[in-house]
């Protein structure tokens, strides 16, 4: 099986070689027979970023099917977070490519590991919904105590509108005058006296 490589080392890692992790990583395939096909290693960049070089080379090279596997010294040296993990397991599920994570000792290719990211889909659903549900509980909740939910009513006065109208103004003349956008203004249009003379904008 042909396998990526991933390493990373931030900033943080003061004194820490990204070599440490992928001489672990080498050996573990020697023993498994794996030939080893590509290396990406992220140097000084911090784990909290979704973007990373050396990971989008990776990702890239994915869609390419350049490999049969990706193996990672550790969950947080890959991820920044479980929904990251998770978008990314996708990904190569969809692309048949299996996952490793050496010190978890998780493989994707197992039943074990299968079993491991299955659970981990499943909590992130349940987390998803629970977010949903309170979110709708919050609402409903606002709703019951007499609580006006999403943008508040534009206050225009249609008196000044008509009075800026009669002396010719245009309508973003008086968009800008009353600090109102142009598509509200419009939408008063019809509701203004007809025989006010016409502007253009």
């Amino acid at each position: 099986m042909n396998v990526a490589l991933y390493a990373r080392v931030s900033t943080a890692d003061k004194g820490q070689d990204p070599q440490m992790q992928l001489r672990e990583l080498r050996e573990y395939c020697e023993r498994r027979g794996w030939a080893v096909t590509g290396e990406y290693v992220d140097v000084g960049v911090s784990g909290a970023k979704d973007s990373r070089p050396e990971l989008n080379r990776l990702m890239a090279d994915a869609n390419r099917r350049k490999f049969d596997a990706v193996v990672v010294w550790r969950f947080d040296r890959f991820a920044r977070s479980v929904s990251h993990l998770l978008r990314a397991l996708e990904t190569f599920r969809s692309l048949g490519i299996e996952f490793v994570s050496y010190s978890e000792a998780i493989d994707t290719s197992t039943p074990v590991g299968k079993m491991t990211f299955t659970v981990l889909g499943a909590v992130a659903e349940l987390e998803r919904s629970l977010i949903v549900e309170r979110v709708r509980a919050g609402v409903r909740n606002a709703r019951a105590k007499g609580k006006r939910l999403g943008r508040p009513k534009v206050a225009v006065d249609r008196a000044r509108i008509a009075s800026l109208r009669s002396t010719g103004a245009s309508w973003r003349a008086i968009s800008t005058e009353l600090g109102v956008s142009l598509g509200t203004l419009h939408r008063l249009c019809s509701k203004i006296p007809s025989e006010l003379p016409a502007a253009s904008l």
